[in-house]
């Protein structure tokens, strides 16, 4: 297995941008609560693996959810456990730390949803991923449905050309990059090192762990990396883009276009 101990540090390091990270990206929070609300069980027990700081744990824990949540930065468990006690909610969560990749501690069998919305940004072995998802198969009861967000190769490419337009000028980067979906194997770690998925690779690598595909969408569509013009919406206004972008989120010709790409799927029943 990877070692993973640069990405644990980036996220030890990172709690205050994580923590407004969905203020930045609301058409991702906005979209993914839409596909939340679809598809979870109205009650139950969820695995979330990957928590970050709770912006999901704690909305689900108020609606009624028994929340098991599991993160590789152990910053991230120490402050959520403070929070969830800020918040009244300490007897609906148990913060953990731990490997997406092994889930060691976190029982088989007896979930009835798993959200992993998170980790797969950081697996950029094949086999990596694959252990992940095959680990969240397992926490499922038969029934259960999985949530899980990776981020798409091309979706990206909007950021970067706003946010670091210098990019384009390591050409080795940008070829393994395209070809390979992350920096070439001799580059130094550090920073925000992930694995970007081509679409075609995102229902395999779900079904080969014995999922059926329920839905893959892009929480960002067509809005490229311009959060800040849906951001700006209000009212009406806002709630009508908001259906529409939700309307054409499964339109496989823009899904690979949204940074963020979800994957729903069921594990068979019995």
């Amino acid at each position: 297995m990877d070692d993973l101990s640069d990405i644990r540090e980036f996220y030890n390091a990172g709690w205050d941008a994580e923590d407004e990270r969905l203020t930045r990206h609301q058409l991702e929070a906005d979209l993914t609560w839409r596909y939340l609300d679809l598809y979870l069980p109205p009650q139950g027990r969820l695995l979330e693996v990957g928590f970050g700081t709770g912006s999901y744990t704690f909305a689900l824990a108020r609606r009624g959810y028994r929340m098991t949540s599991v993160d590789l930065a152990e910053e991230f468990a120490v402050r959520c456990k403070v929070r969830a006690e800020s918040l009244g909610l300490a007897d609906r969560t148990d913060f953990r730390t731990g490997d997406a990749r092994t889930l060691e501690g976190v029982p088989r069998g007896g979930f009835d949803a798993v959200l992993l919305m998170g980790p797969l940004y950081h697996l950029v072995a094949e086999t990596d991923r694959a252990m992940a998802v095959g680990s969240a198969f397992e926490r499922l009861r038969p029934g259960g449905v999985v949530f899980s967000t990776m981020l798409s190769r091309f979706g990206i490419i909007g950021d970067l050309i706003r946010k670091n337009p210098a990019w384009i000028e390591n050409q080795e980067e940008v070829r393994s990059m395209i070809s390979n979906g992350y920096r070439p194997d001799d580059a130094p770690r550090g920073g925000f090192r992930g694995y970007f998925v081509r679409y075609e690779e995102v229902a395999p690598l779900h079904e080969r762990a014995g999922f059926h595909t329920l839905n893959i969408a892009g929480v960002e569509p067509a809005i490229a990396s311009d959060d800040e013009s849906y951001n700006r919406l209000k009212g009406e206004q806002r709630e009508l883009w908001r259906n529409l972008l939700f309307e054409i989120s499964e339109e496989q010709s823009i899904v690979a276009s949204s940074r963020h790409i979800l994957y729903i799927g069921q594990k068979p029943a019995d």
